[in-house]
C-alpha cells in the first residue's frame, strides 16, 4: 500500500476489484447473505473512491439460496454448494490479482476464505512466493468436518487452508497448504470449541487473544503481528470477520461475543496494516444486517476498511 496525505491516495495505486459473495449457507443463522448490499447501500465503493483509489467494475459470485438447496444437516452442510462458491471465488480472486488489482471481498459468511485465500495464495505461489495471513475474529474457525459441534462451514476455513480436514475444500485450486502457519497470525479471539484449542497449539500458528490485548495492548500486538505475516512472504491477506470487534461496535453480526476489540483498537490494527504496503487483498464477513441497527455496522465496518486502506488523520 502506497503512503498516504490526509484523505487521499497517490494516483499510482493499483485498482480496488471489489466481489461481492452474497452467501449464508456456512452459517446457522440466515442474513449473512445481505452483508455485501449493506456495505454498497453505506457507500463502500463511494468512499474509496474519495480515498483516491480507481475501481474496477464490481463483481458478484452467484450463490444458491439455502431454500433451493433442500435440508442438509451432515458433517459439513452444504459442502457441495460451498465448494463452488469458493472454487470460482478463488479463480475470481487470481484473475483481479493477474491484472495489477486488489481484491476487496465482501461477504458473506466466513466460509468465503476457502476462497478468497485459495485465489491469493495460487497467484503468489505461481510466483514462486508465499502469502501471510492476517485472521481477525473472535472464533478461531479452525475446526475440521470431524470435531466442528454444528457442522457449520464457516467455522473450518481456517483448518482447510492450514491444509486439514476436508481435502476437498483443503485443495481448492489443487494445491494445499495455502498459508504456512509461521506466517499466520489470529487476533480478538476469545471463543474457541475444545477440539479447536488442542489444532491451534498443535499447528504452530500465532494467537493474541483478548487476554493478550487487554494485557499488552494493541499496538505492540500489531506491530509483532506484521513482523509474522510480512517475514519472507510477497505480502499478507486481511480475512476481517466483524464479530471480532465489541457487540457494541458492530451489532450486526449473527456471531456476536461479548468483551471484543474496542473500534479505536480495530483502526489501530488496520492502521499498521496500510503502514506496511505489503497488504495484498482483503475480505470482510459476517456482516447481518437484518440484525443491524440502522445499518451502523456497515457503515463503521467501511471506515474500517478504509483504515486498512491508508486513510488517515493527517
Amino acid at each position: 500500500m502506497v503512503e498516504t496525505s490526509k484523505d487521499s491516495c497517490k494516483t499510482s495505486q493499483p485498482r480496488i476489484q471489489i466481489i461481492g459473495v452474497p452467501i449464508d449457507l456456512g452459517a446457522s443463522r440466515r442474513g449473512t447473505d445481505g452483508g455485501p448490499s449493506a456495505l454498497r447501500v453505506a457507500g463502500l465503493g463511494g468512499q474509496l473512491a474519495a480515498l483516491g483509489y480507481q475501481l474496477a467494475i464490481e463483481k458478484d459470485i452467484a450463490v444458491p439460496a439455502m431454500e433451493s438447496c433442500g435440508q442438509d444437516q451432515s458433517a459439513m452442510r452444504y459442502k457441495p454448494e460451498i465448494l463452488q462458491v469458493c472454487t470460482e471465488l478463488a479463480e475470481q480472486t487470481r484473475s483481479a490479482l493477474a491484472i495489477g488489482d486488489i481484491p476487496l471481498i465482501i461477504g458473506g459468511d466466513h466460509s468465503i476464505a476457502h476462497g478468497t485465500v485459495a485465489g491469493v495464495a495460487c497467484h503468489y505461489q505461481e510466483q514462486k512466493q508465499s502469502i501471510g495471513l492476517l485472521w481477525f475474529d473472535a472464533h478461531g474457525d479452525i475446526n475440521t468436518p470431524d470435531i466442528s459441534p454444528s457442522g457449520n462451514i464457516h467455522g473450518m476455513p481456517l483448518a482447510h487452508l492450514l491444509g486439514y480436514g476436508d481435502a476437498d475444500l483443503a485443495n481448492i485450486l489443487d494445491f494445499s497448504p495455502k498459508v504456512r502457519p509461521e506466517n499466520v497470525v489470529l487476533i480478538g479471539i476469545r471463543d474457541i470449541d475444545a477440539g479447536e484449542r488442542e489444532l491451534i497449539q498443535r499447528s504452530g500458528i500465532t494467537v493474541y487473544t483478548m487476554r493478550d490485548i487487554d494485557e499488552r495492548g494493541m499496538a505492540a500486538i500489531s506491530r509483532e503481528a506484521m513482523q509474522i505475516v510480512c517475514n519472507g512472504t510477497a505480502g499478507f491477506h486481511i480475512s476481517f470477520d466483524v464479530d471480532g470487534c465489541d457487540p457494541s461496535v458492530i451489532p450486526g453480526s449473527g456471531t456476536l461475543v461479548p468483551g471484543g476489540v474496542s473500534f479505536r483498537e480495530a483502526h489501530l490494527l488496520l492502521e499498521y496494516c496500510a503502514d506496511t504496503q505489503k497488504m495484498l487483498s482483503m475480505e470482510v464477513v459476517e456482516l447481518n444486517p437484518f440484525l443491524d441497527q440502522g445499518n451502523i455496522s456497515a457503515e463503521r465496518t467501511i471506515s474500517l476498511i478504509k483504515s486498512a486502506f491508508g486513510k488517515r488523520v493527517l
